[in-house]
């Protein structure tokens, strides 16, 4: 029978309560006393110089409290990033600064210029109107290879355009060219991981407030990362003590990656509050979104893999062009270099891989993590190579990636690109994907499309990732610029009832849900007397935010450890109160008992007792029962597993038609499986998006003509299939106390390629061998037209 409650059981999100039924507060739901309004005027030019900023009308128009350009923001710092690359040469990344206002140039369509702060929204967009910019446009440049080959400087800091050129596992560099040279066979291929809008349901929005009586600031604010944002903001940006500065991030209605970044609204809302005596709100529409979000992926890769003649991989080198846009974002930096790099090894025992990566500032959004962030980006060049590799050796694609899997028994396995694998079993995740997917039907399945005038494809992959990024002293090497572990406090209430307050913040995943389950199997309570704090830096512990599928094996893991002290303190009271040996005391399911005898004592009656301390030993002891843990993990955990997917495309029209998805996942330990299935199916939903109908397009000139969603397509359900899931194949993580490994991530790392491995396996026999991203109508019909 599955369990009711507790940890394995598929407890309802008791979160959704208040959110199906209207009562969630999100940040633009939050309305302080006397606020004002911010409207920023955004740059329509993608490149230009500014000469003056004429905000006289602007100021003189009604209901206008202030109009501020960059001038009036001198001692106004940055927007710092987060993350430091060293290139292959030992310098530092090139990092031009990223000003809240535009600062004698505009960089991107979207770069805010002036600020007017007003009685209403209606009174501050009206007078933006008002003022008048004169910027003299200079050339663009939008395309990274241009931008690398002479074209316009966006910086002066970096001519070249270059952030960083950077290699890795370098001391391969020169074993890889000579193994790919002497090769039996090399598959060579070239892509595009394409631009993406992250697109979370809810707009960013921030509102900023100052208590002047205090000297105290709040910032208000969609952030997946509150504690991260108070110590970029008030150190760098604003010099604000952090004692002085409070963030809070209510309810956030989905992140994806650009919720994680710290963002100039955030900066400016916080100081004009202090400068115009009134709480500052603002809020982004859908448009504005678009072009200030911060966007994902848009990397250009070739990929080279050499192989034997009985198809084991020697070899395989990459080189990447990395888009960074026309600043660096928070953890832009590390996208394309350490969370990527890290996982180019994927599930096989290649013996040799070096990759490049070049990072180029072009006149576009900035680009920075995107659900996966490093990771989709390469599991796809991995996985399309691997399929191209199968087809020109004339080797079915499950049996050439079962020839190269690290074995069952070779754990843990060291890779050659730094990272050791703790566990995993990818032999029995595609069994099991196998055995889902009735690959023995296909054949039938294939024909019958065939009689319709469709043609039947089928994609498979095996994906590996990296999440929970740690440890602190490994990525503070790698030039990480703050920690990476997480944090809990637990307080056991007078009556028995628990509040835990975790850095780990909410926006989506159930945390209030699960972290309860983990509380509740520890202490044999009802989940229902587990409270889940989170996202107010004023209540909880420094903590570094959710993003990186972290929140359970790093938050989880910090909150277990909480517990545990918990209950080594309750056990200590238990024994006073029975008149025994705490190492004689035994805990379980809310009942402490003395080994060999008939005493036992209630959890409700410690927990009194710890705040009623009449029968205490003062001593030895302190009265309450609250405890704190900085969890900082060993090591990332690793979640991997099979996804197979069948498609129908018309090859009249190009149109793609998913007929099945299926995914075999190794999650490790799994808390609540009715929440891993939703996150599993929101993830291959969001990678389908992006393999079949998401594009970021700029023209020439940098104005982004995908900017609104007439023309940018988003995923539907009528788009999607039903999707088949499983997570049996459990292997553990064997270095935090949960044994979790994440699953927030997976289905958008490993759901692009099987779609695109699906298309082009239909398309094969036309001799199309591969499509870039989307795969829309168009480009399927153009690439059957292209290999007649």
């Amino acid at each position: 029978m599955p369990k009711d409650q507790g940890i394995g059981a598929s407890s309802l999100r008791r979160e959704d309560v208040r959110f199906l039924t209207g009562k969630g507060q999100y940040t633009d739901d939050i309305n302080r006393p006397g606020q004002a309004y911010a409207y920023f005027l955004r740059s329509d030019v993608a490149h230009g110089t500014i000469n003056g900023v004429d905000t006289t009308a602007a100021s003189a128009a009604p209901g206008v409290l202030r109009v501020f350009t960059a001038a009036d923001l001198e001692g106004v710092g940055g927007i710092p990033c987060g993350w430091l690359i060293t290139d292959k040469n030992g310098d530092p990344m090139k990092e031009p600064k990223h000003p809240i206002l535009a600062e004698g140039k505009v960089n991107h369509v979207g770069d805010p210029i002036a600020v007017v702060v007003a009685e209403s929204l209606n009174q501050a967009r009206d007078a933006a109107e008002l003022i008048d910019p004169d910027i003299s446009e200079l050339a663009a440049v939008i395309d990274m290879r241009a931008a690398i080959s002479g074209g316009p400087a966006v910086h002066t800091e970096a001519p070249d355009n270059i952030c960083y050129d950077w290699d890795f596992v370098a001391e391969n560099k020169d074993a890889v060219a000579e193994a790919i040279a002497g090769a039996h066979h090399v598959t060579t291929l070239e892509l595009v991981n394409n631009r993406m809008v992250t697109n979370p349901m809810e707009p960013r929005a921030a509102i900023g407030e100052y208590d002047a009586a205090r000297g105290e600031h709040t910032l208000y604010t969609t952030s997946q990362n509150p504690h991260l944002t108070r110590l970029l903001m008030g150190a760098f940006v604003l010099s604000i003590p952090e004692h002085k500065l409070r963030v809070v991030a209510p309810d956030v209605g989905g992140g994806f990656g650009c919720k994680i970044a710290h963002y100039a609204e955030e900066a400016f809302v916080t100081w004009a509050a202090k400068e115009v005596g009134r709480p500052v709100k603002w809020t982004a529409d859908r448009s504005e979104a678009f072009i200030s979000d911060t966007h994902g992926r848009d990397h250009v890769t070739k990929v080279e893999l050499a192989l034997d003649e009985n198809g084991k991989f020697l070899a395989y080198r990459s080189t990447t062009l990395a888009n960074m846009g026309a600043y660096l974002s928070t953890f832009s930096t590390c996208v394309p270099t350490w969370l990527h790099g890290i996982l180019l090894a994927g599930n096989y025992t290649t013996p040799l891989i070096f990759t490049n990566v070049k990072a180029v500032f072009t006149n576009t959004v900035p680009v920075d993590a995107s659900r996966g962030a490093g990771r989709p980006e390469a599991t796809f060049q991995l996985e399309r190579t691997i399929d191209k590799a199968a087809r020109e050796m004339g080797i079915d694609p499950i049996e050439l990636r079962r020839r190269n899997f690290i074995a069952a028994d070779a754990f843990p396995y060291q890779t050659p690109v730094a990272v050791a694998y703790d566990t995993g079993n990818y032999q029995a995740t595609m069994d099991k994907a196998v055995a889902m997917a009735d690959l023995d039907g296909f054949a039938a399945r294939k024909a019958e499309s065939a009689a319709r005038g469709k043609l039947r494809g089928l994609g498979i992959v095996h994906y590996i990732e990296a999440c929970g990024i740690a440890p602190s002293a490994l990525v503070g090497s790698l030039g990480a610029r703050a920690g990476l572990y997480e944090a809990a406090t637990v307080r056991v209430n007078p009556t028995g009832s628990v509040s835990v307050f975790t850095g780990s913040h909410s926006h989506g995943q159930g945390h209030e849900t699960t972290f309860a389950q983990v509380v509740a199997e520890m202490l044999g309570c009802d989940e229902a007397n587990v409270d889940i704090v989170h996202g107010d830096t004023a209540r909880i512990p420094f903590g570094m935010g959710t993003y990186g599928s972290r929140s359970l094996a790093v938050g989880g893991s910090a909150i277990h450890r909480a517990v545990e002290k918990i209950i080594a303190k309750a056990k200590k009271i238990a024994a006073h109160l029975m008149e025994a040996s705490d190492a004689d005391v035994s805990f379980a399911n809310g009942q402490f008992t003395v080994a060999g005898t008939d005493k036992s004592v209630d959890w409700g009656t410690v927990a009194l007792t710890a705040y009623v301390p009449h029968n205490f030993p003062h001593d030895t002891l302190e009265p309450g029962l609250e405890e704190t843990s900085f969890y900082d993990p060993a090591n990332f955990t690793y979640p991997a597993g099979a996804y197979i997917c069948e498609v129908e495309v018309d090859a009249e029209t190009g149109k793609v038609e998913i007929q099945s998805f299926i995914a075999a996942d190794d999650f490790g330990n799994i808390v609540n499986p009715m929440i891993v299935e939703g996150q599993v199916h929101g993830g291959i939903a969001h990678g389908l998006g992006q393999a079949l109908l998401e594009h970021c397009i700029y023209d020439s000139d940098g104005q982004l003509v995908s900017a609104s969603y007439m023309d940018y397509a988003m995923p539907r359900a009528d788009d999607l299939p039903n999707f088949t899931v499983d997570h049996s194949c459990n292997t553990p993580c064997t270095h935090n106390p949960l044994g979790a490994k994440g699953c927030g991530e997976a289905g958008a790392i490993g759901s692009p390629p099987t779609l695109v491995n699906a298309v082009v396996d239909a398309l094969s026999d036309h001799g199309v061998t591969h499509i870039d991203m989307p795969l829309t109508p168009s480009r399927v019909w153009a690439a059957i037209q292209a290999a007649k």
